[in-house]
């Protein structure tokens, strides 16, 4: 199958549409830019960018001209005519000229869109590696679950609840036992179906699991998942299929069952709908005040930008779903008193930064565009008007901004920029005892790349950033535990694992597994 049909696929499952990709569904409009580059380029630099005798490679050594978006641009743009690269500045259109400075970088990092990473080997390091600050081992927790986890998160007595998508939540010992799925959570299905690139769609996921602040003394555990109906709106039955949409509850286990369960958040069944749940975002977080932040993501794309829905959004509840007086659109007819935040894609992490008092997020873009977002009331972040990514064939993002009064300046621009996308997924603020030198550094996960990064933020400024483990597995989640140990939740085609992350030279940690 070839990447213009994967994708297609991808955005008709999705429930999309983009410029340029018609109904059948076949690419048309802006030509593709690997037919650009093959057209125009492949004589010189290769058909797949290996070099020619005629010009330079362009992935597998440095670029002399720099690879940068800008440096790329400009290179295409105005050639090197004593070096006999022409200009293409003249031939190619200015959006042309963006995707193919786009394009090279993605063949050089591996990063292709339509490529997604899901059955690549899993093979932890076996020997140590040596980070900047430490040198770190990683090692197998517990191995064998379901292809499709989602989220894990600690409890005070070491062990750390898991929620796998298709079929429920269970507990992980300290050593690494699994338990029994615990009984009485919200349904869920496995009807669901591969799509383009091998991605995995459906509805009625279990997602994120996140423990109250003071679950020490109140036992509340929140869970995140899509609730799936069918003949319940006029969506679904006009489609004649099932439909969906985010749903937060809360709860307790005891012996092994979910007991007193109270629905904390559930939209209006008349905005549930029939795009898959891998476009749900899902995640959900606390502040120490115990107000609980969640995600919605993009699964009404004309919906994102309108306040009277719920798609594309972060919301804010006190912990028993009340909404709180402060939020920012409370006293606005028309909105969602919930609304935190609006104009995102596909929220990838969400966590509260006690210590500056920030809420922050992850959020996958487009072809380019993943973004970590400092998240403030009441901001627009842009999509799917605005994107420093592109659309899947090489257009401009732009869907609703010509009947929109929304300017660039208007939109909340992010504090972190990847382009391309390593598809950014789930993150932490460190805390902890083992890393001490990472004390508040943002540790994130990569499903595409898989990669696991450390990133340092200062004043709403990126000053420092740092691949910790390079092309691991999809990192689905990060959480840490009462220790300061890092565990990571790996996700597989041929079973998911979790492994733990800690410094080999720490006598601290000399027991911290018996």
């Amino acid at each position: 199958m070839g990447n213009q049909t994967q994708v297609a696929i991808l955005i008709v499952l999705l429930g999309l549409s983009v410029p340029g990709f018609a109904q059948d569904p076949v690419l048309s409009g802006i030509r593709t830019i690997d037919k650009v580059f093959q057209e125009n380029c492949a004589v010189c630099h290769g058909e797949r960018m290996q070099g020619s005798a005629q010009g330079t490679a362009l992935v597998g050594l440095e670029l002399a001209h720099g690879d940068s978006m800008t440096e790329l641009t400009n290179s295409v743009s105005k050639g090197f005519p004593q070096a006999g690269m022409p200009a293409w500045g003249d031939v190619f259109t200015e959006q042309e000229l963006k995707s193919m400075a786009l394009w090279i970088p993605e063949n050089r990092d591996g990063l292709l869109y339509s490529e997604f990473n899901l059955n690549s080997d899993l093979a932890l390091p076996e020997e140590p590696i040596a980070t900047e600050k430490y040198t770190i081992v990683v090692e197998t927790l517990v191995d064998g679950l379901d292809p499709l986890p989602y989220s894990i998160a600690a409890l005070p007595d070491g062990s750390l609840l898991l929620t796998e998508k298709m079929r429920g939540l269970r507990i992980i010992s300290p050593e690494g036992e699994k338990s029994d799925f615990i009984t009485g959570t919200p349904d869920v299905f496995d009807a669901g179906r591969k799509g383009g690139g091998g991605l995995f769609y459906g509805q009625g996921w279990l997602l994120d699991v996140a423990v109250h602040p003071n679950y020490a003394e109140n036992g509340w555990i929140y869970l995140h998942h899509t609730d799936r109906c069918e003949d319940c709106n006029a969506l679904s039955r006009k489609v004649d299929r099932s439909v969906s949409m985010n749903r937060i509850v809360r709860g307790r286990i005891k012996d092994g069952a979910w007991i007193n369960e109270e629905v904390i958040w559930q939209a209006d069944v008349e905005h549930y709908g029939a795009s898959s749940d891998v476009a749900s975002g899902g995640r959900t977080t606390f502040d120490p005040e115990g107000y609980v932040f969640f995600s919605v993501g993009m699964r009404n794309r004309d919906a994102i930008q309108n306040l009277a829905f719920p798609d594309g959004k972060i919301h804010r509840l006190h912990d028993d779903g009340r909404i709180p007086t402060d939020n920012p659109f409370t006293g606005h007819e028309s909105a969602l008193q919930s609304i935190w935040s609006y104009g995102h894609r596909s929220p990838q992490g969400l966590k509260f930064e006690s210590n500056t008092r920030e809420l922050w997020g992850t959020e996958h873009g487009p072809r380019g565009g993943d973004e970590i977002n400092l998240l403030k009331p009441g901001k627009n972040y842009g999509w799917p008007l605005f994107s420093k990514g592109q659309n899947y064939n090489g257009s401009e993002v732009a869907h609703g901004r010509q009947e929109s009064e929304v300017e660039l300046s208007d939109i909340e621009q992010p504090v972190v920029d990847w382009t391309p996308s390593p598809a950014v997924s789930s993150f932490v603020f460190y805390r902890g005892d083992a890393f001490p030198a990472w004390q508040d550094d943002m540790l994130v996960g990569t499903l595409k790349a898989a990669d696991f990064v450390r990133v340092k933020i200062v004043d709403g400024e990126l000053v420092e950033q740092e691949t910790l483990i390079a092309d691991l597995s999809r990192i689905r989640d990060v959480e840490i535990d009462r220790r300061g140990l890092i565990y990571l939740l790996l996700e597989h085609e041929g079973g998911s694992k979790i492994v733990k992350v800690q410094p080999v030279d720490s006598p601290s940690l000399a027991g911290a597994n018996q």
